[in-house]
């Protein structure tokens, strides 16, 4: 598996890809380092909420999505833009759902549009909403995840639930500054588990993996062909 891959997955916020009143004290950042301390807030957000809506209906194709309850970031956290029906959720997660040691933990030009099917909207997407919380509550990146590891050994955020997956097929999505828009894909949260029963990374195989030890969960992504609006995806290997 190549460091872009590597890289990839780990801005998904998770895998995955946020924060906030911390960034009134922002730091000067450096070229070296340019994401050492939270953005402007207003860095991190979408002026235009149906612009929002349209860039998380985008991670998963219109069948999908179009039928999905949606959920835009405020200043307050994540907000019901769009009552769904088909148990699905879109949002796009922004760079604090990273590694704490990822480098675009605090990239505000993060953009990751995200289709949580039921499951994982009711297991997995309870993380991301904690990690806003708490980053809109002004708590640092330590601060956060030593949070979020609390809530996890008290059994306060929901267990993994059986089947949990997500669509990432975004030509919008922006994963970090290695990745950039890297490939449509769909990704399977299963309990921590050894990623070789699913076959992941081995030369050839179509799965990659990564296990997740600060969310206690191991992350499978399988590239697709085509973006969610039907156009074809690069070929290059991933």
């Amino acid at each position: 598996m190549t460091r872009k891959i590597i890289g990839a997955i780990a801005s998904l916020g998770v895998a995955l890809a946020m924060v906030l009143g911390a960034g009134r004290h922002a730091h000067a950042q450096t070229a070296t380092a340019p994401y050492l301390s939270m953005a402007p807030l207003d860095q991190y957000l979408i002026a235009d909420r149906n612009a929002e809506i349209t860039l998380a209906r985008s991670a998963a194709p219109a069948s999908i999505s179009r039928d999905a309850e949606v959920r835009v970031l405020g200043r307050h956290g994540y907000e019901t833009a769009v009552k769904g029906t088909n148990g699905f959720v879109c949002v796009v997660q922004r760079s604090w759902t990273a590694g704490i040691d990822d480098p675009d933990f605090w990239n505000p030009k993060l953009r990751a549009p995200i289709c949580f099917n039921a499951p994982a909207a009711r297991s997995y997407l309870p993380l991301t909403i904690k990690k806003t919380a708490l980053v809109l509550a002004g708590r640092s990146k330590t601060q956060m995840f030593d949070s979020v590891r609390v809530a996890l050994d008290e059994k306060a955020l929901p267990a993994l639930e059986s089947g949990a997956m997500c669509y990432m097929m975004s030509g919008q999505q922006y994963l970090n500054d290695r990745a950039k828009h890297w490939h449509p894909h769909v990704m399977f949260f299963v309990p921590t588990t050894d990623t070789l029963a699913w076959g992941a990374n081995l030369r050839g195989s179509p799965v990659l993996g990564t296990p997740d030890a600060q969310d206690r969960l191991t992350v499978f992504l399988v590239p697709v062909g085509k973006w969610s609006d039907g156009t074809i995806a690069p070929t290059d290997e991933p």
